[in-house]
């Protein structure tokens, strides 16, 4: 049987969490100053690289506590990636919505 750090599987989740609230917020902040921009292309590739960067660098270091913690990490992370898609997502107008006729 497979022997868990169950504290340490939580504290992977926990920063794949604030990873993905942190990385997600630098995209939004990056757009809104890329539409405000003269030239939008330098700072859309230095947001990229910053949150790129900062994001490895949290995956290496949860990587370094094992395959678990990893595995709780990037799930945290793709269940923040969903919720902030969910959330930038504007709402259906009703014509939109598929008829039933």
């Amino acid at each position: 049987m497979i022997d868990l750090d169950w504290t340490l599987v939580g504290l992977g989740a926990l920063g794949g969490a604030v990873a993905g609230v942190l990385f997600f917020a630098g995209l939004a902040l990056g757009m809104r100053l890329a539409l405000r921009a003269r030239r939008p292309v330098p700072v859309l590739v230095t947001s990229a690289g910053l949150r790129i960067a900062a994001l490895l660098a949290a995956g290496w270091l949860v990587a370094q506590a094992g395959a678990a913690v990893l595995a709780a990490f990037a799930l945290a992370f793709v269940a923040v990636r969903f919720l902030a898609v969910a959330l930038a997502r504007p709402p259906r107008a009703e014509k939109d919505a598929p008829g039933w006729n």
